[in-house]
C-alpha cells in the first residue's frame, strides 16, 4: 500500500508560478514511477509529467514541456511539480499517482498505468 498526499495548489495570475508537492508514505520503496495528471471540469484526466523513481528520468506532455519541471526528493519520499508561466488553460485539479506494479505494456501517459492516487489539489490560473 502506498498513500499519496498532494499540496501546493492555489490561485495564481497568468504568467505566475506554483510548486506542487506529492508526499508518499506506506511503502514508498515499492514505487517505480510517480506521475502528475490533471482534470479540468467536463474533461478527461490527462497526463502532465512522470518521473522514474530510481533513475530520475522524466517525461512531459507537450502542452507543459518547457514550463513545468518534475523532480523527486528520495530522502523525503516527495515528488515536486514546478509550474512556471502558467496559463488559464492549466486550471484543473492536479493529481499525483504512483506506478508500483510496472505494467510496461501500458504507456506512462495512461491513467491505467498507475496503481495509487492522491486526493488532488486545485490549481486556478486567472487571466
Amino acid at each position: 500500500q502506498v498513500q499519496l498526499v498532494e499540496s501546493g495548489g492555489g490561485l495564481v495570475q497568468a504568467g505566475g508560478s506554483l510548486r506542487l508537492a506529492c508526499a508518499a508514505s506506506g511503502r514508498p520503496f515499492s514505487i517505480y514511477a510517480v506521475g502528475w495528471f490533471r482534470q479540468a471540469p467536463g474533461k478527461e484526466r490527462e497526463f502532465v509529467a512522470t518521473i522514474r523513481w530510481s533513475t530520475g528520468s522524466t517525461y512531459y506532455a507537450d502542452s507543459v514541456k518547457g514550463r513545468f519541471t518534475i523532480s523527486r526528493d528520495s530522502a523525503k519520499n516527495t515528488v515536486h511539480l514546478q509550474m512556471n508561466s502558467l496559463k488559464p488553460e492549466d486550471t484543473a485539479v492536479y493529481y499525483c499517482a504512483a506506478d508500483v506494479n510496472r505494467v510496461v505494456s501500458i504507456g506512462y501517459w495512461s491513467t491505467s498505468r498507475y496503481d495509487y492516487w492522491g486526493q488532488g489539489t486545485q490549481v486556478t490560473v486567472s487571466s
